[in-house]
Protein backbone atom coordinates (compact mmCIF):
# COMPACT_ATOMS: atom_id res chain seq x y z
CA UNK A 1 0.00 0.00 0.00
CA UNK A 2 2.87 2.45 0.60
CA UNK A 3 4.02 2.17 -2.77
CA UNK A 4 0.30 3.32 -4.23
CA UNK A 5 0.26 6.32 -6.44
CA UNK A 6 -1.97 9.34 -5.06
CA UNK A 7 -2.47 11.76 -7.16
CA UNK A 8 -3.65 15.42 -5.13
CA UNK A 9 -5.48 17.74 -6.99
CA UNK A 10 -5.37 21.51 -6.09
CA UNK A 11 -8.22 22.55 -8.34
CA UNK A 12 -9.05 26.30 -8.87
CA UNK A 13 -12.83 25.75 -8.95
CA UNK A 14 -15.14 22.51 -8.22
CA UNK A 15 -15.28 21.37 -12.07
CA UNK A 16 -11.99 20.18 -12.41
CA UNK A 17 -13.33 16.31 -11.55
CA UNK A 18 -15.10 15.79 -14.83
CA UNK A 19 -13.44 12.57 -16.11
CA UNK A 20 -12.99 10.66 -13.18
CA UNK A 21 -14.70 8.80 -10.01
CA UNK A 22 -14.77 7.26 -6.75
CA UNK A 23 -12.18 10.09 -4.94
CA UNK A 24 -13.40 12.76 -2.11
CA UNK A 25 -13.21 16.52 -3.01
CA UNK A 26 -12.09 18.39 -0.21
CA UNK A 27 -13.87 21.98 0.89
CA UNK A 28 -11.46 21.77 3.83
CA UNK A 29 -7.77 21.55 3.92
CA UNK A 30 -6.91 21.97 7.52
CA UNK A 31 -4.21 18.95 8.27
CA UNK A 32 -6.45 16.60 10.46
CA UNK A 33 -8.43 16.98 6.72
CA UNK A 34 -5.96 16.03 4.50
CA UNK A 35 -4.43 13.38 7.24
CA UNK A 36 -7.82 11.64 6.85
CA UNK A 37 -8.12 12.27 2.84
CA UNK A 38 -4.34 10.83 2.16
CA UNK A 39 -5.07 7.62 3.59
CA UNK A 40 -8.63 7.18 1.76
CA UNK A 41 -7.82 4.48 -0.79
CA UNK A 42 -8.47 6.26 -3.60
CA UNK A 43 -6.07 7.08 -5.97
CA UNK A 44 -7.32 10.67 -6.57
CA UNK A 45 -7.95 12.96 -3.79
CA UNK A 46 -9.27 16.89 -4.94
CA UNK A 47 -8.49 19.51 -2.60
CA UNK A 48 -10.90 22.52 -4.14
CA UNK A 49 -9.31 25.68 -3.66
CA UNK A 50 -11.91 27.67 -5.30
CA UNK A 51 -8.85 30.49 -6.39
CA UNK A 52 -10.27 31.21 -9.65
CA UNK A 53 -13.01 33.66 -7.62
CA UNK A 54 -9.90 35.31 -5.91
CA UNK A 55 -7.52 38.00 -6.44
CA UNK A 56 -4.11 37.02 -7.23
CA UNK A 57 -2.50 37.78 -3.90
CA UNK A 58 -5.36 36.32 -1.59
CA UNK A 59 -5.03 32.61 -4.30
CA UNK A 60 -1.32 32.99 -3.90
CA UNK A 61 -1.69 32.71 -0.12
CA UNK A 62 -4.41 30.09 0.05
CA UNK A 63 -2.68 27.78 -1.98
CA UNK A 64 0.66 28.19 -0.36
CA UNK A 65 -1.29 27.07 3.11
CA UNK A 66 -3.19 24.51 1.25
CA UNK A 67 0.48 22.82 0.10
CA UNK A 68 1.88 23.80 3.10
CA UNK A 69 -0.52 21.71 5.06
CA UNK A 70 -0.34 19.05 2.50
CA UNK A 71 3.27 18.78 2.79
CA UNK A 72 3.29 18.26 6.25
CA UNK A 73 0.70 15.48 5.97
CA UNK A 74 2.88 13.70 3.36
CA UNK A 75 5.99 14.16 5.47
CA UNK A 76 3.75 12.21 8.18
CA UNK A 77 2.40 9.71 5.84
CA UNK A 78 5.80 9.35 4.62
CA UNK A 79 7.63 8.67 8.16
CA UNK A 80 4.73 6.18 8.66
CA UNK A 81 5.42 4.23 6.12
CA UNK A 82 1.99 4.62 4.72
CA UNK A 83 2.64 6.38 1.32
CA UNK A 84 5.64 6.81 -0.41
CA UNK A 85 4.73 7.95 -4.07
CA UNK A 86 2.48 11.34 -4.79
CA UNK A 87 2.11 13.48 -7.47
CA UNK A 88 0.44 17.07 -6.97
CA UNK A 89 -1.40 18.94 -9.97
CA UNK A 90 -2.39 22.45 -10.27
CA UNK A 91 -5.66 21.79 -12.02
CA UNK A 92 -6.60 25.03 -14.11
CA UNK A 93 -9.20 25.76 -16.99
CA UNK A 94 -9.14 24.03 -20.13
CA UNK A 95 -9.37 27.42 -21.71
CA UNK A 96 -6.10 28.80 -19.98
CA UNK A 97 -8.12 30.99 -17.69
CA UNK A 98 -6.31 30.50 -14.59
CA UNK A 99 -3.79 32.09 -12.23
CA UNK A 100 -0.95 30.59 -13.97
CA UNK A 101 1.75 30.70 -13.00
CA UNK A 102 1.29 32.05 -9.44
CA UNK A 103 -0.57 28.69 -7.82
CA UNK A 104 2.36 26.80 -9.38
CA UNK A 105 4.83 28.71 -7.79
CA UNK A 106 3.32 28.92 -4.40
CA UNK A 107 3.22 25.15 -4.20
CA UNK A 108 6.87 25.08 -4.75
CA UNK A 109 7.45 27.72 -2.61
CA UNK A 110 5.72 25.56 0.12
CA UNK A 111 7.65 22.30 -1.13
CA UNK A 112 10.76 24.35 -1.82
CA UNK A 113 10.90 26.16 1.60
CA UNK A 114 10.71 29.33 -0.33
CA UNK A 115 9.45 32.23 1.80
CA UNK A 116 5.43 32.48 -0.15
CA UNK A 117 6.23 36.46 0.11
CA UNK A 118 9.30 36.58 -2.17
CA UNK A 119 8.46 33.50 -4.54
CA UNK A 120 7.44 36.76 -7.01
CA UNK A 121 10.48 37.97 -6.89
CA UNK A 122 12.59 34.78 -7.46
CA UNK A 123 12.43 34.11 -10.94
CA UNK A 124 10.51 31.22 -11.98
CA UNK A 125 11.29 30.01 -8.16
CA UNK A 126 10.10 26.35 -8.75
CA UNK A 127 13.38 24.63 -8.24
CA UNK A 128 11.72 22.15 -5.55
CA UNK A 129 10.34 20.36 -8.70
CA UNK A 130 12.61 19.28 -11.89
CA UNK A 131 10.00 20.23 -13.81
CA UNK A 132 6.84 22.10 -14.44
CA UNK A 133 4.50 19.91 -16.62
CA UNK A 134 1.61 21.97 -18.82
CA UNK A 135 -0.95 19.81 -20.29
CA UNK A 136 -4.27 22.10 -20.80
CA UNK A 137 -5.76 19.16 -23.18
CA UNK A 138 -9.35 18.14 -22.04
CA UNK A 139 -10.30 15.61 -24.75
CA UNK A 140 -14.77 15.06 -23.59
CA UNK A 141 -14.72 18.84 -24.07
CA UNK A 142 -13.33 19.54 -27.53
CA UNK A 143 -9.63 20.86 -26.03
CA UNK A 144 -6.85 19.77 -27.73
CA UNK A 145 -3.38 20.80 -28.09
CA UNK A 146 -1.36 19.97 -31.71
CA UNK A 147 2.42 21.52 -32.46
CA UNK A 148 2.03 23.35 -29.01
CA UNK A 149 -1.08 25.42 -29.97
CA UNK A 150 -4.18 24.87 -28.17
CA UNK A 151 -7.42 24.60 -29.63
CA UNK A 152 -11.20 24.41 -29.16
CA UNK A 153 -12.86 22.03 -31.38
CA UNK A 154 -10.06 22.97 -33.77
CA UNK A 155 -9.90 26.45 -33.24
CA UNK A 156 -7.58 28.63 -31.61
CA UNK A 157 -8.49 29.08 -27.99
CA UNK A 158 -7.57 32.66 -28.29
CA UNK A 159 -9.86 33.62 -31.06
CA UNK A 160 -12.96 32.41 -28.93
CA UNK A 161 -14.55 34.38 -26.02
CA UNK A 162 -12.77 32.58 -23.57
CA UNK A 163 -9.67 34.71 -24.68
CA UNK A 164 -11.70 37.75 -23.45
CA UNK A 165 -12.47 36.86 -20.29
CA UNK A 166 -12.35 40.34 -17.99
CA UNK A 167 -9.74 38.76 -15.09
CA UNK A 168 -8.00 35.55 -17.25
CA UNK A 169 -8.07 37.29 -20.81
CA UNK A 170 -4.96 36.32 -22.81
CA UNK A 171 -3.24 37.13 -26.53
CA UNK A 172 -2.02 33.41 -28.08
CA UNK A 173 -3.15 30.12 -28.09
CA UNK A 174 0.55 28.84 -28.53
CA UNK A 175 1.75 27.69 -24.96
CA UNK A 176 5.25 28.70 -25.23
CA UNK A 177 3.69 32.04 -25.98
CA UNK A 178 1.27 32.08 -23.84
CA UNK A 179 3.91 31.36 -20.65
CA UNK A 180 5.76 34.26 -21.88
CA UNK A 181 2.60 36.09 -21.23
CA UNK A 182 1.39 34.95 -18.34
CA UNK A 183 4.92 35.37 -16.78
CA UNK A 184 5.95 38.83 -18.56
CA UNK A 185 8.49 37.70 -19.86
CA UNK A 186 10.23 35.96 -16.76
CA UNK A 187 9.93 32.61 -18.82
CA UNK A 188 10.79 33.50 -22.99
CA UNK A 189 8.78 31.69 -25.45
CA UNK A 190 11.77 29.70 -26.21
CA UNK A 191 12.65 28.65 -22.82
CA UNK A 192 9.45 25.99 -22.84
CA UNK A 193 10.15 22.81 -23.71
CA UNK A 194 7.99 20.79 -25.98
CA UNK A 195 6.78 16.96 -25.89
CA UNK A 196 4.93 16.27 -29.08
CA UNK A 197 2.57 13.99 -30.36
CA UNK A 198 5.25 11.95 -32.34
CA UNK A 199 7.31 11.72 -29.16
CA UNK A 200 3.99 10.35 -27.30
CA UNK A 201 2.91 8.29 -30.47
CA UNK A 202 6.83 6.42 -30.72
CA UNK A 203 6.86 5.69 -26.49
CA UNK A 204 3.35 4.05 -27.25
CA UNK A 205 4.13 2.25 -30.37
CA UNK A 206 7.08 -0.13 -28.47
CA UNK A 207 10.14 0.02 -25.65
CA UNK A 208 12.85 1.86 -27.58
CA UNK A 209 10.47 5.02 -27.75
CA UNK A 210 9.04 4.24 -24.41
CA UNK A 211 13.08 4.87 -22.94
CA UNK A 212 13.60 7.61 -25.17
CA UNK A 213 10.77 9.54 -23.70
CA UNK A 214 11.95 8.44 -20.15
CA UNK A 215 15.48 9.61 -20.96
CA UNK A 216 13.93 13.44 -22.08
CA UNK A 217 11.57 13.55 -19.22
CA UNK A 218 14.54 12.29 -16.48
CA UNK A 219 16.96 14.95 -18.17
CA UNK A 220 14.89 18.34 -16.78
CA UNK A 221 15.64 19.51 -14.02
CA UNK A 222 15.53 23.26 -12.48
CA UNK A 223 11.75 23.65 -12.79
CA UNK A 224 11.97 24.04 -16.52
CA UNK A 225 8.26 24.30 -18.05
CA UNK A 226 7.02 21.38 -20.31
CA UNK A 227 4.19 22.23 -22.85
CA UNK A 228 2.19 19.09 -23.99
CA UNK A 229 0.96 17.99 -27.15
CA UNK A 230 -2.71 15.68 -26.83
CA UNK A 231 -5.36 14.99 -28.97
CA UNK A 232 -6.31 11.53 -27.79
CA UNK A 233 -6.44 9.59 -24.39
CA UNK A 234 -3.80 7.30 -25.69
CA UNK A 235 -0.88 9.74 -25.71
CA UNK A 236 -1.91 11.13 -22.10
CA UNK A 237 -2.12 7.59 -20.96
CA UNK A 238 1.58 6.90 -22.45
CA UNK A 239 2.65 10.10 -21.01
CA UNK A 240 1.58 8.90 -17.64
CA UNK A 241 3.11 5.47 -17.65
CA UNK A 242 6.38 7.37 -17.70
CA UNK A 243 5.89 9.67 -14.95
CA UNK A 244 4.78 6.85 -12.71
CA UNK A 245 8.07 5.12 -14.35
CA UNK A 246 9.91 7.85 -13.69
CA UNK A 247 8.52 9.51 -9.94
CA UNK A 248 8.25 6.18 -8.66
CA UNK A 249 9.99 5.10 -5.27
CA UNK A 250 11.90 2.64 -6.95
CA UNK A 251 13.20 4.90 -9.86
CA UNK A 252 16.26 5.10 -8.24
CA UNK A 253 17.39 2.42 -9.12
CA UNK A 254 17.44 2.87 -12.81
CA UNK A 255 17.42 6.93 -12.74
CA UNK A 256 19.38 7.72 -10.12
CA UNK A 257 16.58 9.27 -8.19
CA UNK A 258 12.67 9.87 -8.40
CA UNK A 259 12.02 12.66 -10.35
CA UNK A 260 9.47 15.11 -8.87
CA UNK A 261 7.36 16.58 -11.43
CA UNK A 262 4.18 19.54 -10.98
CA UNK A 263 1.74 19.23 -13.41
CA UNK A 264 -0.24 22.48 -14.37
CA UNK A 265 -3.23 20.76 -16.41
CA UNK A 266 -6.99 20.25 -17.17
CA UNK A 267 -9.08 17.14 -16.24
CA UNK A 268 -8.15 14.71 -18.90
CA UNK A 269 -4.60 14.24 -17.55
CA UNK A 270 -5.44 12.70 -14.35
CA UNK A 271 -7.09 9.57 -16.90
CA UNK A 272 -3.41 9.74 -18.16
CA UNK A 273 -1.65 9.54 -14.72
CA UNK A 274 -4.17 7.23 -12.66
CA UNK A 275 -6.17 4.52 -15.06
CA UNK A 276 -9.15 3.84 -13.49
CA UNK A 277 -11.86 1.57 -14.65
CA UNK A 278 -15.11 2.27 -15.72
CA UNK A 279 -17.51 4.49 -12.93
CA UNK A 280 -19.82 2.02 -10.80
CA UNK A 281 -23.04 3.98 -11.75
CA UNK A 282 -23.10 5.06 -15.44
CA UNK A 283 -26.11 8.21 -16.45
CA UNK A 284 -28.93 5.81 -15.29
CA UNK A 285 -27.65 4.91 -11.85
CA UNK A 286 -26.26 8.58 -11.39
CA UNK A 287 -29.97 9.81 -12.33
CA UNK A 288 -31.61 7.11 -9.87
CA UNK A 289 -29.46 8.61 -6.52
CA UNK A 290 -32.09 12.01 -7.13
CA UNK A 291 -34.03 11.84 -3.68
CA UNK A 292 -37.26 10.52 -2.78
CA UNK A 293 -40.18 11.53 -0.76
CA UNK A 294 -41.17 9.44 2.17
CA UNK A 295 -43.93 8.01 -0.24
CA UNK A 296 -41.34 6.92 -3.02
CA UNK A 297 -42.11 10.05 -5.21
CA UNK A 298 -39.09 11.76 -7.04
CA UNK A 299 -38.28 15.52 -5.04
CA UNK A 300 -38.30 17.89 -7.49
CA UNK A 301 -35.30 19.93 -8.40
CA UNK A 302 -33.58 23.09 -8.40
CA UNK A 303 -31.05 24.55 -11.50
CA UNK A 304 -28.76 27.05 -10.99
CA UNK A 305 -26.77 29.24 -13.71
CA UNK A 306 -24.52 31.70 -12.48
CA UNK A 307 -21.86 31.14 -15.57
CA UNK A 308 -22.54 34.26 -17.94
CA UNK A 309 -19.79 33.16 -20.99
CA UNK A 310 -21.89 33.31 -23.85
CA UNK A 311 -22.00 29.53 -24.04
CA UNK A 312 -24.29 29.44 -20.57
CA UNK A 313 -26.54 32.38 -22.42
CA UNK A 314 -27.27 29.63 -25.05
CA UNK A 315 -27.87 26.72 -22.81
CA UNK A 316 -29.75 28.71 -20.60
CA UNK A 317 -32.19 29.80 -23.55
CA UNK A 318 -32.64 26.55 -24.55
CA UNK A 319 -33.61 25.22 -20.66
CA UNK A 320 -35.75 28.11 -19.91
CA UNK A 321 -37.84 26.93 -23.69
CA UNK A 322 -38.78 23.94 -21.92
CA UNK A 323 -42.55 24.26 -20.52
CA UNK A 324 -41.43 22.04 -17.51
CA UNK A 325 -38.73 25.10 -16.44
CA UNK A 326 -38.98 28.48 -15.53
CA UNK A 327 -36.94 31.12 -14.79
CA UNK A 328 -36.23 33.84 -11.30
CA UNK A 329 -33.94 36.34 -12.79
CA UNK A 330 -31.50 37.49 -10.17
CA UNK A 331 -30.85 41.34 -11.65
CA UNK A 332 -27.57 41.40 -11.30
CA UNK A 333 -27.17 45.38 -12.23
CA UNK A 334 -29.70 46.13 -9.47
CA UNK A 335 -27.54 43.76 -7.03
CA UNK A 336 -24.37 46.16 -7.84
CA UNK A 337 -26.43 49.15 -6.43
CA UNK A 338 -27.73 47.81 -3.74
CA UNK A 339 -24.51 46.74 -2.37
CA UNK A 340 -23.30 50.29 -2.98
CA UNK A 341 -26.27 51.51 -0.90
CA UNK A 342 -26.51 52.64 3.07
CA UNK A 343 -28.24 49.80 3.76
CA UNK A 344 -27.35 46.97 1.57
CA UNK A 345 -27.97 44.30 4.65
CA UNK A 346 -31.68 45.02 5.00
CA UNK A 347 -32.50 45.64 1.84
CA UNK A 348 -31.06 42.66 0.27
CA UNK A 349 -32.79 40.74 2.74
CA UNK A 350 -36.15 41.85 1.49
CA UNK A 351 -35.04 40.89 -2.10
CA UNK A 352 -33.73 37.31 -0.82
CA UNK A 353 -37.41 36.46 0.31
CA UNK A 354 -39.01 37.66 -2.80
CA UNK A 355 -37.05 35.58 -5.12
CA UNK A 356 -37.51 32.83 -2.21
CA UNK A 357 -41.18 32.72 -3.00
CA UNK A 358 -40.90 33.05 -6.57
CA UNK A 359 -39.42 30.00 -6.36
CA UNK A 360 -41.39 28.09 -4.18
CA UNK A 361 -44.00 29.24 -6.26
CA UNK A 362 -42.61 27.42 -9.46
CA UNK A 363 -41.99 24.70 -7.02
CA UNK A 364 -45.57 24.38 -6.24
CA UNK A 365 -46.47 24.53 -9.88
CA UNK A 366 -45.05 21.34 -10.61
CA UNK A 367 -42.30 23.14 -12.64
CA UNK A 368 -38.47 23.48 -12.09
CA UNK A 369 -37.35 26.64 -10.98
CA UNK A 370 -34.10 28.12 -12.91
CA UNK A 371 -32.22 30.77 -10.92
CA UNK A 372 -30.07 32.77 -12.86
CA UNK A 373 -28.44 35.75 -13.17
CA UNK A 374 -28.68 38.60 -15.57
CA UNK A 375 -26.95 37.99 -18.66
CA UNK A 376 -23.81 40.17 -19.65
CA UNK A 377 -21.21 41.16 -17.29
CA UNK A 378 -21.91 44.04 -15.26
CA UNK A 379 -19.62 46.87 -15.89
CA UNK A 380 -17.21 47.28 -12.77
CA UNK A 381 -14.69 50.25 -11.96
CA UNK A 382 -12.37 47.58 -11.09
CA UNK A 383 -11.06 43.31 -10.66
CA UNK A 384 -11.78 43.57 -7.09
CA UNK A 385 -15.14 45.21 -7.68
CA UNK A 386 -16.24 42.57 -10.11
CA UNK A 387 -14.92 40.11 -7.75
CA UNK A 388 -16.78 41.16 -4.92
CA UNK A 389 -20.05 41.21 -7.13
CA UNK A 390 -19.22 37.67 -8.50
CA UNK A 391 -18.88 36.52 -4.69
CA UNK A 392 -21.86 38.49 -3.58
CA UNK A 393 -23.94 36.91 -6.26
CA UNK A 394 -22.84 33.06 -5.80
CA UNK A 395 -23.67 33.50 -2.10
CA UNK A 396 -27.15 34.75 -2.50
CA UNK A 397 -27.69 32.19 -4.85
CA UNK A 398 -25.94 29.79 -2.09
CA UNK A 399 -28.54 31.09 0.44
CA UNK A 400 -31.37 30.37 -1.79
CA UNK A 401 -30.47 26.90 -2.71
CA UNK A 402 -30.27 26.14 0.78
CA UNK A 403 -33.22 27.26 1.55
CA UNK A 404 -34.97 25.36 -0.83
CA UNK A 405 -32.32 22.21 0.35
CA UNK A 406 -34.57 19.86 2.26
CA UNK A 407 -37.91 19.61 -0.17
CA UNK A 408 -34.98 18.81 -3.76
CA UNK A 409 -34.40 15.81 -4.82
CA UNK A 410 -31.36 17.48 -6.93
CA UNK A 411 -29.10 20.53 -8.10
CA UNK A 412 -27.53 21.19 -11.22
CA UNK A 413 -25.33 23.84 -10.53
CA UNK A 414 -23.45 26.05 -13.69
CA UNK A 415 -20.25 27.76 -13.33
CA UNK A 416 -17.87 27.27 -10.91
CA UNK A 417 -17.63 30.08 -7.99
CA UNK A 418 -21.55 29.22 -8.04
CA UNK A 419 -20.95 25.33 -7.40
CA UNK A 420 -18.26 25.96 -5.02
CA UNK A 421 -20.08 28.67 -2.89
CA UNK A 422 -23.26 26.25 -3.20
CA UNK A 423 -21.08 23.14 -2.01
CA UNK A 424 -19.21 24.74 0.80
CA UNK A 425 -21.02 27.76 2.71
CA UNK A 426 -25.04 26.95 1.46
CA UNK A 427 -24.51 23.29 1.94
CA UNK A 428 -22.18 23.42 4.70
CA UNK A 429 -20.27 20.37 2.66
CA UNK A 430 -16.72 19.71 4.43
CA UNK A 431 -16.30 17.44 0.81
CA UNK A 432 -18.39 15.74 -0.99
CA UNK A 433 -17.69 11.99 -2.64
CA UNK A 434 -17.92 12.19 -6.00
CA UNK A 435 -19.81 9.61 -8.04
CA UNK A 436 -18.91 10.13 -11.27
CA UNK A 437 -19.88 11.86 -14.65
CA UNK A 438 -23.63 12.29 -15.98
CA UNK A 439 -22.64 13.52 -19.58
CA UNK A 440 -19.21 13.52 -20.65
CA UNK A 441 -17.72 16.61 -18.43
CA UNK A 442 -20.45 16.67 -16.20
CA UNK A 443 -19.75 15.21 -12.46
CA UNK A 444 -21.99 13.94 -10.02
CA UNK A 445 -21.33 14.75 -6.57
CA UNK A 446 -22.89 13.29 -3.08
CA UNK A 447 -23.32 15.39 -0.21
CA UNK A 448 -22.03 13.92 3.20
CA UNK A 449 -24.24 13.30 6.72
CA UNK A 450 -22.97 16.48 7.61
CA UNK A 451 -24.57 18.65 5.04
CA UNK A 452 -27.70 20.86 5.46
CA UNK A 453 -29.13 17.63 3.46
CA UNK A 454 -27.33 14.62 3.29
CA UNK A 455 -26.99 12.33 -0.24
CA UNK A 456 -27.94 15.15 -2.19
CA UNK A 457 -26.92 14.80 -5.96
CA UNK A 458 -25.33 18.29 -6.91
CA UNK A 459 -24.60 18.53 -11.13
CA UNK A 460 -21.33 20.15 -11.44
CA UNK A 461 -22.04 22.32 -14.38
CA UNK A 462 -18.74 23.84 -15.97
CA UNK A 463 -19.53 27.19 -17.23
CA UNK A 464 -17.56 26.45 -20.76
CA UNK A 465 -18.89 23.17 -21.19
CA UNK A 466 -21.01 21.42 -24.00
CA UNK A 467 -23.32 22.89 -26.72
CA UNK A 468 -26.28 24.67 -26.48
CA UNK A 469 -28.35 21.67 -25.59
CA UNK A 470 -26.23 20.05 -22.83
CA UNK A 471 -27.80 21.73 -19.69
CA UNK A 472 -31.15 20.83 -21.41
CA UNK A 473 -30.58 17.13 -21.87
CA UNK A 474 -28.51 16.86 -18.23
CA UNK A 475 -31.73 18.54 -16.68
CA UNK A 476 -33.84 15.97 -18.88
CA UNK A 477 -31.87 13.34 -17.29
CA UNK A 478 -32.42 14.18 -13.68
CA UNK A 479 -36.05 14.48 -14.58
CA UNK A 480 -36.74 11.04 -16.07
CA UNK A 481 -34.68 9.37 -13.59
CA UNK A 482 -31.84 8.19 -16.19
CA UNK A 483 -32.07 8.02 -20.26
CA UNK A 484 -29.45 7.69 -22.98
CA UNK A 485 -28.93 8.20 -27.08
CA UNK A 486 -32.45 6.29 -27.75
CA UNK A 487 -34.20 8.84 -25.23
CA UNK A 488 -35.31 5.53 -23.07
CA UNK A 489 -36.23 6.71 -19.41
CA UNK A 490 -36.48 4.90 -16.21
CA UNK A 491 -39.11 7.25 -14.47
CA UNK A 492 -39.83 7.26 -10.83
CA UNK A 493 -36.46 5.69 -9.88
CA UNK A 494 -34.61 7.50 -7.34
CA UNK A 495 -32.34 7.23 -3.90
CA UNK A 496 -34.35 7.90 -0.50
Amino acid sequence: MADRLKVIVVDDDPTGSQTVHSCPLLLRWDPDTLRRALADPAPLLFVLANTRALAPEPARKRVHQIAANLRRALQEAEAAGTLRHWLIVSRGDSTLRSHFPLECEAIAAAFGDVAAATAADTGWALSAFDAVVLVPAFLPGGRTTVDGVHLLHGQPVHTTPFARDGLFGYGSSALPEWVEEKTAGRIPAAAVQRLGLAELEAAAAGPEGHQRLCRRLAGFEGGVCVAVDAERPQQLATLGAVVRELTAPAAAERWGRPRRFLFQSAASLLNGLVPLPPQPRDAAGLAALRRCDGHGQPRPGLVLVGSHVPLADAQLEVLLADPGCSGVEIAVGRLARLLEGATPAELLASLEQAWLEQLQQVLASGRTPVLFSSRGEVPCRSAAERRRLGLELAALMARLAARLAPQLGYLISKGGITTHTLLADGLVCPQVALQGQLLPGLSLVLTPADAVVADLPVVTFPGNLGDASTLHQAWRLLEDGAGGADGGALAGTCSR
